[in-house]
């Protein structure tokens, strides 16, 4: 059976520890008498030998002297070596006085702190001789000079984790909140301030998980080719690492999450989600679960989509019905509400896929626009309380036939005459990892070898978990009144071609290219989410309200019909969105 490399490690220091213990009790015997042991001094030389091996080995593996790492052997790691050899001496002490005293052997008591000293000497040079050697000859052979971002307390116990173990970083610095200049453990502490000051190589970054990592990038400006860990579960001055994704990088997790607000919202509710096996729709249908909603309906056309969803709701108390329908389908889309009388509909049913859209227009008019009028109007008949559509930073200006058809959505949700019924729209941008989003296509494109294609080195993009987004949707839908176009704060736009460098370094594969394609058909650099400069806040700094936009709802149903049957759909929808410039080739 082959050993781990921690158990030859183990192996090794025993058989070490012995020699050295042999070797100082005997040495010991030679300086007490002068290098001339008597005959009668041989038994007890080899008694004390005995009995040293059996108490020092022994405390050495209780007190985890054994797990202490060799190459990063320091200052409490030697604190807690001297006291496990005091306490060893001290119990062969008590042993030589019980030998002398019932055993008749007596064993000079000078021998005893002789060979405290010897030994200690030779044990502590053995434990500090490879860091010695490293720092000195192989510094890089120490690890990954790792930069520990934490607070005093995490960060101690951060270092000790890594100390403790034969890890493969090498702490060099530590970054913390705080004002002044000190040490914690021989490494220097630093403001971030001060941090940005000077001038301290590394290749890792350890940080507490706390920390979050947008927030932390904007103070220092993590280089892309850093090797970063999350520190986690900490315990008992210990604490476990993990990989980040890309998604931890890009994340953005809102300070003002209000989860009463959702909860009040939700509980004990029956909630129609259209869509429900999409990417938005499957995560609103887990929060709405999570939140404690009375009854889920689950509609959705894709068989599979919907038996996905399905699976994967896990609480039996709620009641969830799988309905799989068209939105476009009105006979039979009525029936489901007549049926099921939901309380809230979140609508999350759209064609969505840009260069899809452009090369389907009148199918992605039909569906998402008659699609969205249906499920709307079907909405106020039946009384829903509140109906909450799913819109995108793609209505705003469009530039292509999905975000204008969007933005006709949110004109028809904005103008309806309501009655009871209040509608909101909730318009957001990317999702990370979502179908048909450039994560999952750029892993995959890492996974065949690349490259990866990029359509513009200046395209960027508003990211957002799919989970934060989904909460912050129903908390926006909970503040809703009817009419608001509720927009979420997206944080800073992300430079996909960075995007594409930072996920080609955490791949390991630094031989994979990027390549540009260009734009494709309605793509365009820069995506908004507000039209103008007047939109106002809400009581959540994460949400906002754009201003309304008018328009009579009998001319929109008539531009609707026209809209249909309008052989130039492009110059219809042009006419509905006048700030629609179609950006078909470029």
């Amino acid at each position: 059976m082959k050993l781990s490399k921690n158990k030859l490690r183990t192996i090794f220091f025993i058989l070490f520890d012995i020699g050295i213990s042999t070797a100082s009790v005997f040495i010991a015997y030679l300086l007490r008498f002068d290098f001339s042991i008597a005959p009668q001094y041989f038994i007890g030389l080899y008694i004390t030998i005995a009995t040293l091996i059996m108490i020092r080995i022994p405390l050495f593996y209780v007190f985890n002297i054994y797990n202490i790492s060799w190459r990063h052997f320091g200052f409490k790691d030697t604190t807690k070596l001297i006291n496990v050899v005091i306490f060893s001496t001290v119990i062969l002490l008590v042993v030589t006085y019980f030998l002398r005293i019932f055993g008749h052997i007596v064993i000079p008591r000078s021998i005893i702190p002789i060979e405290f000293f010897i030994s200690l000497f030779f044990i502590l040079l053995l434990r500090i001789s490879k860091r010695f050697y490293l720092e000195r000859y192989r510094k890089n052979a120490l690890g990954k000079y790792a930069l520990v971002i934490a607070d005093l307390d995490k960060a101690n116990s951060i270092i000790r984790t890594l100390d403790s173990q034969e890890s493969e970083y090498y702490p060099v610095a530590i970054v913390t909140d705080i004002n002044e200049k000190v040490k914690l453990n021989g490494i220097n502490v630093y403001p971030f301030e001060e941090f940005k000051k000077v001038d301290i190589g590394f290749e890792a970054i350890i940080v507490d998980e706390k920390i979050d990592l947008q927030e932390l990038n904007a103070k220092i400006d993590l280089p892309l080719s850093c090797d970063i860990k999350v520190a986690t579960n900490y315990s008992d001055y210990q604490a476990n690492f993990k990989d980040i994704s890309v998604e931890d990088l890009l994340a953005r997790h809102p300070k003002d999450l209000d989860k009463d607000k959702i909860k009040n919202f939700v509980k004990d509710k029956v909630i129609l989600i259209t869509g429900a096996g999409g990417s938005i729709g499957s995560e609103i249908c887990r929060q709405c679960e999570k939140y404690g909603a009375k009854s889920l309906i689950l509609l959705d056309h894709s068989e599979y989509n919907l038996y996905t969803i399905m699976e994967s709701l896990s609480d039996s108390s709620i009641v969830k019905i799988p309905v799989m329908q068209n939105i476009t389908d009105n006979k039979l889309l009525e029936e489901t509400f007549q049926k099921h009388k939901p309380d809230i509909v979140i609508h999350a049913a759209a064609y969505k896929h840009v260069p899809l859209v452009e090369e389907n227009i009148e199918e992605a008019i039909y569906n998402n626009v008659i699609g969205t009028k249906n499920v709307i109007d079907l909405a106020i008949k039946y009384e829903v309380k509140k109906l909450v559509m799913i819109s995108t930073d793609k209505a705003v200006r469009p530039t292509n036939v999905m975000g204008t058809t969007k933005r006709i959505c949110e004109l028809y949700a904005q103008n309806v005459e309501a009655d009871t019924t209040e509608i909101v729209a909730v318009r957001f941008g990317n999702v990370l990892g979502s179908s048909g989003s450039v994560i999952p296509k750029f892993k995959k494109q890492i996974e065949d070898g690349g490259p990866i294609t990029v359509t513009h080195p200046d395209i960027t993009r508003y990211f957002m978990l799919i989970p934060e987004a989904c909460e912050l949707v129903l908390q926006a839908a909970a503040i809703g009144k009817g009419g608001e176009i509720f927009i979420l704060d997206m944080g800073e736009p992300i430079k996909i071609v960075d995007l594409a460098k930072k996920m080609i370094e955490l791949s390991g594969n630094k031989t994979i290219q990027i390549e540009f394609t260009g734009l494709r058909p309605g793509e365009k650099l820069y995506e908004e989410l507000l039209i103008n400069e007047s939109d106002t806040k809400t009581e959540y700094e994460s949400i906002t309200v754009a201003k309304s936009t008018l328009y009579d709802i009998k001319q929109l149903n008539q531009d609707i019909k026209e809209l249909l049957l309008a052989k130039d759909k492009l110059k219809k929808l042009k006419e509905i969105v006048p700030e629609f410039i179609h950006k078909k080739n470029l």
